[in-house]
Formats: C-alpha cells, sequence, structure tokens
C-alpha cells in the first residue's frame, strides 16, 4: 500500500462558487484531470472525505459564527463577508466537508494508515475564528491543528507558500508555542490581505515561533531559493511532530489575481524537503493542502507536483 494518500472526491468540488467567481466548482476536475493522466491515482491511496461534526468545527471557530454560517446556507443568498465570499445553498455542508476531508488525512497518517497525505481542495487560511474571509468559509487547517493538540501534539508546523499571507491561521494562533508557523507570501502592501509583515513574530509565549517572509511582487524560484533555507531552519530549529503544508498556486507565473512568479518546480521541492525533514524527525508526517490557486493550468501542475514530491 502507498504511503501517500490523497482525497480526490467529488464530494469536494461543491465548495466553489459560481457566476464567474475565481474559486469556481471545476478547480477540483481541473486538478483531477492531470492527477490521472500522470497515473498518480494508480500510485496512491484514494480516501473519502466526511463532513466535520460541529463539536471538531467549534474547536477552531464560534458557536456564533457557525449558526451565521447555517443560516445563510439553508437562505443561499447574501455575503459571508465583505464580498469576496458569497453564500450559496448548501455553503454549511460544503465547507464543512472540506474540513472534514482535511480531517481524515490528518487522522489517516496519525494512523500510520499512510505517511504522506494531498487534499486538492483544502487549505482555507484566511477564515478567522469569528468570520469568513477570503473565499474561506471554514478554515480546516485551524481545526486540524486543534485536532492535532488534543491528540496530544506539542509542536505542529504549519508552512504557507500561498501567495496571500495566512491570516486566519496566523493571527488564530498568534500567541500559540505549539503552533510552529513559517509563510512565504507576496507582501502585504501590494496584495490581499495586507498582513504578514517581517516584523510579526508571535505574540506572548510565541515570540520567534512565527516567521513571516514578504515577497516582492514578481518574486521567481530564484528568490524561493534565496529565502527557502531560512524556513527550513526555522522549521528544524522547533522538531515539529507533524507538518501542515499549504501549497496554494496562486503563487505560480500567470495567476490572474496575484503577482508571485514561482513554477512547479517549488512547489514541488517545498513538499520534497517538507517530507525529508519530517523523516529525519522521525515520524514522516506532512499534509499538504491545495490552498488557493485561480489559473486552472497552474493548479494542476503545481498540486501534481506535491503528489509527486510526497511520493
Amino acid at each position: 500500500m502507498s504511503s501517500v494518500a490523497a482525497i480526490v472526491s467529488e464530494r469536494l468540488a461543491r465548495y466553489g462558487f459560481g457566476d464567474g467567481h475565481p474559486f469556481g466548482p471545476d478547480r477540483l476536475a481541473a486538478f483531477v484531470r492531470e492527477f490521472d493522466a500522470q497515473g498518480l491515482n494508480r500510485r496512491v491511496q484514494i480516501l473519502e472525505p466526511r463532513m466535520a461534526t460541529d463539536e471538531e468545527l467549534r474547536s477552531f471557530h464560534t458557536s456564533a459564527y457557525l449558526e451565521f454560517v447555517r443560516e445563510a446556507s439553508a437562505n443561499g443568498a447574501g455575503l459571508l463577508d465583505a464580498g469576496d465570499t458569497p453564500a450559496f445553498r448548501g455553503v454549511y455542508e460544503a465547507a464543512a466537508t472540506v474540513v472534514g476531508a482535511t480531517l481524515s488525512a490528518t487522522e489517516a497518517i496519525m494512523r500510520g494508515d499512510c505517511r504522506r497525505a494531498f487534499v486538492p481542495i483544502a487549505g482555507l487560511h484566511h477564515a478567522a475564528r469569528e468570520r469568513a474571509a477570503g473565499f474561506c468559509v471554514f478554515n480546516d487547517c485551524g481545526v486540524a491543528i486543534e485536532q492535532l493538540k488534543r491528540a496530544g501534539l506539542t509542536r505542529i508546523a504549519y508552512v504557507d507558500i500561498d501567495a496571500h499571507h495566512g491570516d486566519g491561521v496566523f493571527y488564530g494562533f498568534e500567541d500559540d508555542p505549539a503552533v510552529v508557523f513559517a509563510d512565504l507570501h507576496e507582501d502585504g502592501r501590494y496584495l490581499y490581505p495586507g498582513t504578514g509583515s517581517a516584523a510579526e513574530t508571535g505574540r506572548g509565549a510565541a515570540v520567534g515561533v512565527k516567521l513571516n517572509v514578504p515577497l516582492p511582487p514578481g518574486a521567481d524560484d530564484e528568490v524561493f531559493a534565496q529565502v527557502w533555507p531560512q524556513v527550513l531552519a526555522h522549521l528544524e530549529k522547533f522538531t515539529p511532530q507533524f507538518f501542515i503544508l499549504q501549497c496554494g498556486a496562486d503563487s505560480i507565473e500567470g495567476d490572474p489575481i496575484t503577482h508571485l512568479r514561482f513554477s512547479r518546480k517549488t512547489h514541488g521541492r517545498a513538499a520534497r524537503d517538507l517530507g525529508a525533514l519530517a523523516d529525519r524527525l522521525g515520524h514522516g508526517r506532512v499534509l499538504a493542502l491545495g490552498g488557493g490557486g485561480y489559473n486552472r493550468v497552474n493548479i494542476a501542475q503545481a498540486w501534481t507536483a506535491v503528489v509527486e514530491n510526497l511520493l
């Protein structure tokens, strides 16, 4: 049995917004076509998602926020945030299934059924504990971190190479020393959400546990290669027991809403190096989450490179 698992269920495609929204429901199919064409579907275990329970969602999100989304989901109209994230009928269930997929993959790794896993429609890193933001309804990364802490882990690494700063995760755990945070992103002066300056290194007991690396618009593989060793050194210093990689494809050249210029090689390298570090630390646990990406060709290329390198 393969040591790598992936969740490619059609149920994940229900998390997407219509009417030409950048985060459309076709993003999963764009990945799956390339995943199948490269024969990766025969080299990994295929897992099914489940829906996260309310109790699991409440480990990160507030009860009031869950009720707000439930109501908007029943009505199927309006906005969940200031304008980026529209409600649709069934959005609660679709978003809870993304979280459930991430938890299914997390649990499979923790049980030892696999050592690595990939979930394409996941990594919704902007959602805060009490609100939606930036196409993200529920923060599956945050829920997974909370569940890993409940399972007894005390050092969980969250690594983010999406073009946008993972603000929902950063501020959700800003003062939590158990969450070793490292985020490479386009400088917030040029891109949503405008956060993640190098001076943001955590608060209280977590000062120095968080690393933000803002990059200039146009930063390419060469720039990534210059700063990536700093990220690996930061992670290794804290010897994490589990790695979460948010590998958003919107940092690849040609994305319609961002300005970084990485190639698929960078995404492959990130997955490979984190796998090597996880192996060196003796556990091998890496969970990769698709994150953003709005050029369908880039999604297919970047995410298949991640799966290849997890293998």
